[in-house]
């Protein structure tokens, strides 16, 4: 049996990557995908692609890649974007521009496809509730393959989660570095039969990671980094800025 770990989300958040990645050694799990978001949000933009690219077998890009590497940061959704193109440099952000969409593979007779939002759609976010026909278009055909996926995996949302419906399996690997369900550090293992088309068993399993979230804050504080506060409070409740600000 192949385990493959998979993270995402990671947002410049090092002591959470670091948790992560010291569970996945001791796991002894030495193929690594990463479903985007390497960078934003927290503070150490530049360390976290240079750890990824360094650790990751694949590496998908995410929104906030997107934001970063291929818009002019004044018209992006976010202004401090600036603040996080100059820590990344031209080079990371070439790399980061490059990233692909999506990756298929078999896994014990099933079709795997691993994305960040959605494999044609960088911007298609789905919820564990959103309406059945939302959730499905995850497993449409890709210009890759002719073929429907069997189980999909995908970040974006920063909650981990599990679902079935139709013979078919779609997971959320959860947030690495801003978790936005509980305030630790998530990502998911598959586990069985890699590159196989034989059906054989299979599991999915999502992973919580503590992590010394003081320790990212003191990083987040003396990087003097935009939007400081709100960054600190998601670190700290696992609740999104916009939903915090509503209440």
């Amino acid at each position: 049996m192949n385990q493959i770990a998979i993270i995402s989300d990671i947002h410049g958040n090092i002591p959470a990557l670091n948790a992560v990645l010291e569970d996945i050694k001791v796991r002894k799990i030495d193929k690594i995908i990463c479903l985007g978001d390497l960078a934003g949000k927290g503070p150490n933009s530049a360390e976290a692609v240079d750890m990824v690219r360094q650790h990751c077998q694949v590496v998908l890009k995410g929104n906030w890649d997107y934001y970063l590497a291929d818009e002019d940061p004044l018209d992006s959704l976010n202004p401090s974007n600036y603040w996080h193109q100059q820590l990344l440099g031209e080079e990371r952000l070439k790399y980061m521009k490059n990233l692909p969409l999506y990756v298929e593979f078999y896994l014990s007779g099933k079709l795997v496809r691993l994305c960040h939002a959605s494999p044609n759609d960088l911007f298609h976010r789905v919820y564990q509730h959103s309406a059945l026909v939302e959730l499905l278009k995850l497993f449409e055909e890709t210009p890759s393959l002719n073929k429907k996926a069997d189980i999909v995996g995908y970040g974006d949302i920063h909650g981990a989660y599990i679902n079935y419906f139709e013979d078919k399996t779609l997971f959320n690997v959860g947030s690495v570095g801003n978790p936005l369900d509980i305030p630790q550090a998530a990502y998911t293992i598959l586990e069985g039969k890699l590159d196989s088309k034989i059906l054989a068993p299979y599991s999915i399993t999502i992973v919580r990671v503590p992590y010394d979230i003081d320790k990212a804050i003191n990083h987040a504080i003396s990087s003097d980094m935009p939007d400081l506060e709100e960054y600190i409070k998601e670190l700290q409740t696992a609740v999104y800025r916009k939903k915090l600000s509503k209440e």
